[in-house]
């Protein structure tokens, strides 16, 4: 005799349905030969259903052994794509296996379905595991929703079908209790008065952000200008205060954004897990925020070698740089003699040690740099090396036209020179350009390679003990002798306080042109000569004017058509130094 048992059928339209056996009959659903006459009754026999169509196979007889499932089940079982079982946003289970013909997207439709009718049940949510052979059922208020076979399990290797369905019952069961509370209306009511508190925080730790970068800026603006103030414009910091004042105010703008970002993350992450529909969500952000700074960490543990290598790399070619300049600054200052070397060219030698040290490092500690190995990194350094090799020719050749002009010692810092139309001290002999000091506050910068192009007339080459040439030119017409002009040039000079008696002036007569020759002076500055050249020269045409002037000479250049009635010069009357501009003497008539 067979009890009277439900059984599973399937209708024309497809639908599973629950029909009473015959007795005497054999069940021909496998797995379904008896079950309880507990279930007689129709609100029982409609549990069953649910529960059968959530099962996918028969539910285990109580008035026989369980182990009569187990081999259907695993018989029949075999390894097909996976489906997930999703409860309010969260998966539950990836289902893979085919159990009793029905393939993983019909077991997941049936659980599903089988959860949606425990669910609106007022049961306490209570999710346990049901364990047979090879099987395992899990159960929300006593009610089986969905089997786990030994094919579902996913996990590391030799994870047992009771673990795998220990964590399944795990995430059902906090999805259970979050679809009940996702209905309750005080905790809703919580989760609102938590999410505006949240806010309130969230807008005055913003607010508070941004007045402490404002002070922070404020601070650092007023510690560059006390810092400009003592270094009264002589320093780097009154060349760079300007760029500082930027730096910081980027920096600081960078820094606060950066912790509005992660407090928005922070302060979205606590408002969705305050609502049970939506905490899958805050779970998610958080646990992304904790993957990007797990991720950071150990980028930087893994970067920390790497760092400590490159660190000590750049340590010894410093502790090298700095040796090599203390040997070239001796040598410059004429403390240590080399043969193959001497002051003029230490200084470029120095520089050009220098670059070679830091480069030789630089490639040295390149592989030893976090990421240096990435795609994005070996891009950058092409990308980067293709710019420097398109836009970099100009700069060469700048660099190279210095280097010429520093070991060809055609300039020193100090001479008087003249480059084109430019007179003045040299002031920088630099990698890229020359500086060139007029004596008249102006600081002319002329490129390298345009000083290399042109001739250099050097004043001070010649002289001694940082001394300079002076030269002037005067042109007198022909009624004047040659020998009277000679000697009033060189009696200006003698009067000069800044011209030296040793070696003594001289004067050339360069040109003779149609209507005038041309003398000029030349003499040696003294000790007493003004340090600028344009002072000096000052000093020595007032003199000539002067001489000139009391012998009765007029310069009258560079033409004139015919000699004036009377002669062009100042009468000794005109000369007193505190005669008003305004009050100038008549001339004779």
């Amino acid at each position: 005799m067979v009890s009277r048992s439900p059984a599973l059928t399937t209708g024309l339209d497809g639908k599973v349905r629950l029909r009473q056996a015959r007795p005497n009959k054999i069940n021909r659903t496998p797995g379904l030969q008896h079950i309880s006459p507990a279930l007689t009754s129709w609100p029982r026999r409609m549990a069953a259903l649910i529960t059968l169509l959530a099962a996918c196979s028969a539910a285990p007889a109580w008035s026989q052994p369980a182990a009569a499932v187990a081999p259907s089940t695993a018989a029949s079982a075999q390894a097909s794509k996976a489906e997930v079982l999703v409860l309010n946003h969260r998966p539950i289970a990836h289902l893979r296996a085919t159990v009793l013909g029905r393939p993983p997207v019909d077991r997941v439709i049936l659980a599903q379905a089988a959860l949606d009718a425990v669910l609106r049940k007022a049961g306490p949510g209570q999710a346990t595991v049901w364990m047979n052979d090879g099987v395992a059922g899990l159960q929300v208020d006593g009610s089986i929703v969905f089997y786990l076979a030994a094919d579902d399990i996913e996990g590391p290797q030799g994870t047992t079908l009771a673990q795998a369905a220990d964590e399944v019952r795990r995430k059902l069961q906090i999805a259970v209790q979050e679809t009940r509370e996702a209905t309750d209306l005080r905790r809703i009511a919580i989760g609102l008065g938590m999410s505006l508190l949240a806010s309130a925080i969230a807008w005055l730790l913003v607010r508070g952000g941004f007045a402490l970068r404002r002070k922070a800026v404020l601070r650092a603006s007023m510690a560059l200008d006390g810092l400009q103030a003592r270094d009264a414009g002589r320093g780097l910091t009154s060349t760079y205060a300007h760029y500082a004042r930027y730096a910081a105010h980027g920096s600081a703008t960078v820094l606060v954004w950066a912790l509005v970002l992660l407090l928005l993350d922070l302060w979205v992450t606590f408002v969705l897990g305050q609502f049970a529909y939506t905490r899958p969500w805050a779970e998610a952000s958080e646990q992304w925020l904790l993957n990007v700074l797990a991720q950071f960490a150990t980028a930087i543990a893994n970067a920390v070698p790497g760092l400590l290598t490159a660190g000590l790399i750049f340590l010894i070619a410093r502790l090298v740089a700095r040796a090599l300049t203390a040997f070239m600054h001796k040598v410059e200052r004429g403390e240590l003699q080399v043969g193959w070397l001497d002051g003029d060219t230490a200084g470029p030698t120095r520089r050009i040690g220098n670059f070679v040290i830091w480069l030789f490092a630089l490639a040295m500690a390149y592989p030893f740099l976090p990421g240096a190995n990435s795609e994005a990194f070996k891009g950058v350094s092409v990308l980067a090396g293709l710019m420097l090799s398109l836009g970099a020719s100009g700069v060469v050749g700048q660099v190279v036209s210095g280097l010429s002009l520093m070991y060809s010692r055609s300039l020193r810092v100090g001479e008087y020179v003249r480059i084109g139309d430019v007179d003045g001290t040299v002031a920088v002999v630099g990698l890229f350009a020359t500086k060139v000091h007029t004596g008249m506050g102006v600081e002319v910068s002329l490129p390298n390679s345009v000083v290399f192009g042109q001739p250099v007339h050097n004043f001070s080459r010649q002289v001694h003990d940082g001394q300079f040439m002076l030269h002037t030119a005067v042109t007198i017409g022909y009624a004047t002798p040659w020998r009277q002009v000679h000697a009033m040039l060189l009696e200006a000079a003698r009067r000069a306080p800044g011209v030296a008696d040793e070696p003594a002036p001289y004067v050339v007569q360069t040109a003779l042109s149609d209507f005038y020759v041309e003398y000029r002076l030349c003499a040696q500055s003294n000790r007493s000569a003004p340090r600028r050249r344009a002072e000096a020269m000052s000093q020595l045409h007032g003199h000539v004017q002067d001489v000139f002037n009391e012998n009765g000479v007029q310069i009258m250049s560079p033409h004139y058509r015919s000699d004036p009635a009377t002669p062009q010069v100042v009468p000794p009357s005109a000369w007193a130094p505190d005669l008003a501009p305004a009050a100038s003497p008549r001339r004779s008539e």
